[in-house]
This record gives structure tokens, sequence and C-alpha cells, in this order.
């Protein structure tokens, strides 16, 4: 009992000193807490069957939303178009249309093979003779790779 006469002691002394547009606010937070102190001792043994039925029901939720989202995805039909290569372009990937995705494939299997990668930075690649045709200077990054060769396919 004696924390219960601090408790409203304590906050009853804030709303004295506080604004008067702001009674209200301070008056709801003391009414509150003494509601709380009287729910607490009465209703100790019921609280954490509440407490309880939620989480459940929560990790219940979770597991459905887990559970929805494994339908498989399906492929951009753009990215599947057979599109024509250039001559230099033609010189790496071969003359036959190809879809993009097959192109850039094909491209770094060339690079790998040619050791073009630079040493130091591997998203930087050192152009050859062929490359220079395509990427039209002699070091490009990886990320504009593609957009260079994107103007070669038709």
């Amino acid at each position: 009992m004696a924390t219960a006469k601090k408790a409203p002691a304590k906050k009853a002394a804030p709303a004295k000193a506080a604004a008067p547009a702001k009674k209200a606010a301070p008056a709801k937070k003391a009414a509150a807490p003494a509601k709380k102190v009287a729910a607490k001792a009465p209703a100790k043994k019921a609280a954490p069957a509440k407490k309880a039925a939620p989480a459940k029901k929560v990790a219940a939720k979770k597991v459905a939303v887990k559970k929805a989202p494994a339908k498989k995805r399906t492929p951009n039909a753009a990215f599947m178009k057979a599109l024509t290569p250039s001559a230099a372009l033609a010189a790496i990937v071969g003359a036959n249309p190809l879809p993009r995705t097959e192109v850039i494939s094909k491209m770094w299997t060339y690079i790998k093979k040619n050791k073009l990668q630079d040493a130091v930075n591997k998203r930087m690649i050192n152009a050859d003779a062929k490359l220079k045709e395509i990427f039209g200077k002699m070091q490009v990054s990886m990320f504009e790779m593609a957009g260079l060769i994107g103007k070669h396919l038709k």
C-alpha cells in the first residue's frame, strides 16, 4: 500500500505545475496508473494467460506468411526474345540470334577465358581488339558492359 500512495502523489505534483492548456493530458495519465495498480493486484493470475494467447496467434500468422510466396517466378519475355548480334559482337558470341541473357553469359565466358578482368579491380574489364570494337574504349566497368552490348543487338 505504501507504493500505491507514492505513485499518485508523484503524478499529482506535475499536474499542478503543468500549463493550463495541458491539464487534460496529465489528468488522463494520473487516472490511468491508478487503474493499472488496481488491475494488477487482483488479476496477476489471469495476466500470463492473456499474454500467451496473442503470442501464439502472431506465430501462426508468421508461418502462414512464409508459406505463401512459394510461387515460381516466370522469366520476362523481353529477356528471352532472340536478338541478332552485330558483326563485331558476332565475332565473340556467334552469328545466331540469342537472348540477351545468353549474350551476356557468352561475353563473360570470353572475358574469363582470355583473362581480361583487371587483376586489381575485378569489376573492370580490359578490352582486347575484339572487345574494343564493341565497347569503344580500352577499359569498361562490368555495369556499363550490358548497356554497350545492347547497342550491338537488334
